[in-house]
């Protein structure tokens, strides 16, 4: 049998308070493409950064091509020919595409070291054929789009001679169209003989994609298997360590009377005549293809820009804020799609983020009350089961899924009538969206209205009372979740 290209045996890493890793194993074998999976929380991050040099392991052994090696740096990692591919890409955004991908390891001329710009474009263009990148070498990096710039992650792995590529939660912010472009790429990857560690929460990606698939869990090595062995149950069974039984929980209650309404909402370029309503207790999934403007008339509800015409009407008074500070003094929350930028202070604590929205309410003349934020914030992450150590522990901290449950902690510190959650369960892993699905529940047998933006159908289907579907800026069809289905939401979707 041929030799893993990489080997690790009983990596156990703590932080104090958490063993984050516990006797793992994992093997990776030369032009193989390998899914880690795991719900957040269960170590996937921490395992990825000892193989890259970030942190260094308490215990176990790492092996290369049978070789035992310590990585003491990132650089170092790279040395061995391990490169990470982030789900949020680190990037210079205002310089060129070719000095992203060489940045580092810039191409010189002898004798004395300047910049060789036209070997360097030219080398940086050859490895963006290879990709069948549709953009230049020369472009400004922070032009491109998410999905072009992981091509030029890609690239500038290659440029280094890479054998180990690790991507992780790549297509988390990808379209469809864009994550099966990833796949193609990836695949051509692999055909050259470069090994892939593939991380994602995604059941598709490891279907379309991965020879294998290693789970871990609390921190703790479960199993391998070869994917074509393995099946849904399977995976949560070993990823959440229980079955989930009901996986869109039912509800028991019946929406109200009308609670909001839009009328002719446009916003030129954007979208246009956007109509439908939303009463108490009711959960409205707002879907469509990406970019039929699902995200924009979100934005526009909010106060975070602005309308050309239509009327928003709130508990049938018509609103006229001017932006998100007042949206939230009607009684309107947003979860945006973009957690990390928009949603969140990262460098914050816990409590302080969940406080934002209600300073008002912590304040005592000019000093802020922290017992009485402490409290407030304690309650509320007790109430949505934020898993963390303390209030006190920074947001950036935390997993994908706690870190929406915060953001909608925030949402519950000021009095709200309508929640509009785009994209809720966006890159968390199976367990989290079952949590945050029964949070959904309980907001709206308490009277909320819900506004769910979503692109997974099985989610549309099983969480929402009505469906409001959009194209190209406008709603071609609103209908009732129980005479839908997934064909009829497609056609509506994609009719002209």
């Amino acid at each position: 049998m041929a030799e893993p290209v990489l080997k690790l045996t009983s990596i156990s890493k703590t932080f104090p308070g958490v063993k984050a890793l516990d006797d793992v194993h994992f093997e990776l074998m030369g032009g193989e493409i390998h899914a880690l999976m795991g719900e957040n929380g269960a170590g996937k991050s921490t395992f990825i950064k000892i193989i890259t040099g970030v942190y260094a392991p308490d215990g176990g052994d790492i092996f290369i091509d049978g070789t035992p090696v310590q990585i003491h740096t990132p650089l170092d990692a790279q040395s061995r020919g391990i490169a990470a591919i982030y789900q949020h890409v680190t990037c210079f955004p205002d310089i060129s595409v070719a000095e992203n991908i060489f940045m580092g390891h810039e191409k010189t001329t002898a004798p004395f070291g300047r910049i060789d710009w036209r070997t360097m474009n030219g080398r940086a263009q050859e490895l963006l054929d290879q990709l069948d990148a549709n953009f230049d070498s020369r472009a400004i990096m922070g032009s491109l789009s998410v999905a072009q710039q992981q091509i030029v992650e890609i690239a500038k792995a290659l440029s280094a001679n890479a054998r180990i590529v690790i991507m992780d939660e790549p297509t988390a912010p990808l379209s469809n169209r864009e994550s099966e472009d990833l796949y193609r790429i990836t695949r051509g990857l692999k055909e050259k003989g470069v090994s892939v560690i593939f991380i994602s929460h995604r059941f598709e990606d490891m279907y379309s994609l991965a020879d294998r698939v290693t789970v871990l869990r609390d921190g703790r090595y479960i199993n391998t298997w070869d994917v074509s062995k393995v099946d849904d149950h399977t995976m949560v069974m070993a990823m959440v360590g229980r079955e989930i039984v009901q996986f869109f929980p039912k509800r028991n209650t019946s929406p109200g009377e009308e609670i909001f309404r839009v009328e002719g909402l446009s916003r030129t370029g954007y979208f246009r005549d956007v109509n439908f309503s939303l009463r108490k207790g009711e959960v409205l999934a707002l879907t469509g293809l990406v970019g039929a403007g699902r995200t924009e008339v979100c934005e526009a509800i909010y106060g975070i820009t602005s309308c050309d015409g239509g009327a928003i009407t709130l508990e049938g008074k018509r609103l006229n804020h001017a932006g998100p500070t007042e949206a939230v003094a009607a009684g309107i929350g947003y979860l945006p799609e973009d957690r990390l930028k928009q949603g969140l202070i990262l460098r914050w604590a816990i409590a302080r983020n969940i406080s934002l929205p209600a300073l008002d309410s912590f304040t005592a003349g000019l000093w802020l009350d922290r017992r009485k934020e402490d409290a407030k914030a304690g309650e509320l992450a007790g109430k949505l089961g934020v898993k963390a150590a303390s209030v006190h522990d920074l947001v950036s901290t935390l997993s994908g899924g706690n870190q929406q449950k915060v953001i909608v902690a925030k949402l519950l510190t000021v009095d709200m009538k309508v929640i509009i959650l785009d994209e809720p369960t966006k890159g968390v892993d199976v367990g989290a969206k079952t949590a945050i699905y029964a949070i959904m529940n309980d907001l709206a047998a308490a009277g909320y209205g819900i506004i769910m933006v979503s692109s997974e159908m099985p989610e549309v289907l099983g969480m929402s009372d009505r469906i409001v579907v959009m194209r190209d800026g406008r709603v071609t069809a609103v209908m009732d979740t129980k005479d839908a289905s997934q064909e009829k939401i497609l056609e509506a979707a994609i009719q002209d």
